[in-house]
């Protein structure tokens, strides 16, 4: 990614697409920073999460704003690339700088890009199965896929196949996000 231009960059997709392995893949080829959402989380949604209840509007609003701020305020290296769900359109706008309704919240911030980490139900389901010691429980991967809203066809955004090795995904988002980014 040969811009100049600042960036906040956010890998997203449901749990077990791999956002924090992508998310740090990227963030290393590009020589930027790295955050996980993940480690955001009010202690109230990580008590939430662990019990099996799925997040609602209210617990995730909050934390949008946490990672959009905390993007803003990583940006030393020009961009910076974080790891978040970002499985609604109105969540995606709160990341990009606006109201969860799309409206101008007068955020003058960087350009915010999304590398959406695509897959089916059987391959996450298998993901998470093998995953150890997260909060998040394989028995509310459906409850996020139900909650998803496709960002396929928003601006700004790159898509990248679950299947896909790790190295795979990192060259297809770079070359993605050179091609938004001319």
């Amino acid at each position: 990614m040969e811009s100049k231009e600042p960036a906040i960059i956010i890998v997203m997709g449901v749990s077990g697409t791999g956002k924090s392995t992508l998310g740090q893949a990227i963030a290393s080829a590009l020589d930027v920073p790295f955050i996980d959402g993940d480690d955001l989380h009010p202690a109230e949604n990580v008590a939430k999460m662990s019990a099996g209840t799925p997040l609602n509007d209210a617990d995730r609003e909050p934390w949008l704003a946490i990672i959009r701020k905390t993007g803003l305020e990583n940006l030393a290296k020009g961009s910076v690339v974080l790891a978040c769900s970002a499985l609604r359109k109105c969540y995606r706008d709160i990341l990009r700088g606006k109201s969860s309704s799309g409206e101008s919240t007068g955020d003058t911030g960087p350009k915010t890009y999304f590398v959406f980490i695509k897959g089916s139900r059987e391959v996450l389901l298998d993901r998470m199965s093998k995953r150890q010691g997260h909060f998040m429980k394989v028995t509310m991967l459906d409850s996020q896929l139900a909650t998803l809203e496709s960002p396929e066809g928003e601006p700004d955004v790159v898509v990248v196949p679950v299947e896909d090795s790790t190295e795979v995904q990192t060259e297809k988002a770079k070359q993605g996000l050179l091609e938004l980014r001319k």
